[in-house]
C-alpha cells in the first residue's frame, strides 16, 4: 500500500525543521523495509497520527495485531526504544521487537482511537495520574537519556531570544527553572511529554501510556505538562484559574510531589510552550499558553 504521511504529520515536522529533511520523502521506502523485514500485513496508516511519527496498525506473521511506528532521528526514537525497554510494558506500552532498525518501532497494539482524554475530566486526570505513578522508576545505572536539566537548558537558550511582549514570563519561568534546580529531590525515568492523549486504552493492562520523551530527572517535571490538559477549556471557564490551582493541588497530593516545585515546573513548561508556538506561528495556541502560565 502507498504510506502516505497525514498532514498534521508533515506540518509538525516542517515546524522543528522549517529548512527542511529528506525523511518525510524517504518515508515510504522506509516503511515497505520495515513491513517486509518483519513479515507484516498492513491495516492502515493512524490519522491524524502524531506529530512526530507515522504510526502503521498492522498484523505479526502469526496474526497479532501490532503497531508499527517510524520516527526521525530528531524525534528521538532510539531513546524512547531504551525507555520501553527498560520499562518492559509496566505503565507503558510493550515493546516487541528490541532491536529493529533504527527510527522504527514495533509496538504492541493498544486501541489507537480510545485514549484517557475520552474521559469527563476528574476520571482522565485520576487516571493519567496513575499511569504516570507506574513509569516513575529508577534509570537503568548506564543511562544516556537527556536529563531535565539538559532539556530545559537547550530550551531556555531558546526562550531568552523571545519578544519583549513576553519577557516578564519568561523571566519568570528562567527564574522558576534556575531555583528548581538547584535542589532537585529526587532522580527518576520519565515520560517526558506526558498528557492525557498519550494514554491509551489497552488489553492486558485498562490504560497504558504511549509516545515517551525520555528524560530524567524529578518527578514534578513530568506532572507538570498534565496540569494544563484541556487547556483550551480552562481558558474558557471563568473559574479557569482557580481550577489550575485546585488541579495543582489535587495532582501534588495524589502523587507526593512538593506543590510549589509542580508549579514552577508548570510554569515554566506551559511558557516554553507558548514561546514556542509562537515562534512557529502558532498565534493562537500561544495566547492559549501564555495566559494559562499568568495564572501560575
Amino acid at each position: 500500500m502507498a504510506f502516505e504521511p497525514p498532514q498534521r504529520l508533515v506540518r509538525a515536522l516542517g515546524e522543528s525543521a522549517p529548512d527542511g529533511d529528506d525523511w518525510v520523502e524517504r518515508l515510504p521506502e522506509t516503511a515497505e523495509q520495515a513491513v517486509a523485514l518483519h513479515e507484516l500485513t498492513v491495516e492502515r496508516v493512524q490519522v491524524p497520527g502524531g506529530r512526530s511519527s507515522l504510526v502503521v496498525l498492522v498484523r505479526r506473521p502469526d496474526g497479532t495485531p501490532a503497531v508499527l511506528k517510524l520516527a526521525p532521528a530528531r524525534a528521538r526514537p532510539e531513546s524512547e526504544r531504551a525507555a520501553l525497554a527498560h520499562w518492559d510494558g509496566r505503565g507503558a506500552v510493550q515493546l516487541l521487537e528490541p532491536f529493529a532498525a533504527e527510527g522504527v518501532l514495533l509496538l504492541e497494539r493498544l486501541h489507537p482511537d480510545v485514549s484517557v482524554r475520552s474521559l469527563p475530566e476528574a476520571k482522565a486526570l485520576l487516571e493519567a495520574a496513575g499511569a504516570l505513578r507506574r513509569l516513575w522508576v529508577e534509570p537503568p545505572g548506564d543511562h544516556v537519556f537527556e536529563t531535565v536539566a539538559e532539556r530545559t537548558g537547550r530550551q531556555a537558550a531558546v526562550m531568552r531570544g523571545a519578544s519583549a511582549e513576553v519577557a516578564g514570563l519568561v523571566s519568570a519561568a528562567l527564574d522558576a527553572r534556575e531555583s528548581l534546580l538547584a535542589a532537585p529531590p529526587e532522580e527518576r525515568l520519565l515520560h517526558g511529554t506526558f498528557r492525557q492523549s498519550k494514554v491509551l486504552s489497552g488489553v492486558r493492562s485498562p490504560w497504558l501510556a504511549v509516545g515517551p520523551d525520555p528524560v530524567v530527572g524529578e518527578c514534578a517535571f513530568d506532572l507538570a505538562r498534565l496540569v494544563r490538559d484541556r487547556v483550551e477549556d480552562l481558558i474558557a471557564s471563568p473559574s479557569g484559574a482557580a481550577t489550575t490551582r485546585r488541579r495543582i493541588k489535587r495532582l501534588a497530593e495524589s502523587l507526593e510531589v512538593d506543590q510549589e516545585r509542580l508549579r514552577g515546573w508548570t510554569l515554566f513548561r506551559a511558557v516554553e510552550s507558548g514561546v514556542r508556538a509562537l515562534r512557529v506561528g502558532r498565534p493562537k495556541d500561544a495566547e492559549l499558553l501564555l495566559e494559562f502560565a499568568g495564572w501560575l
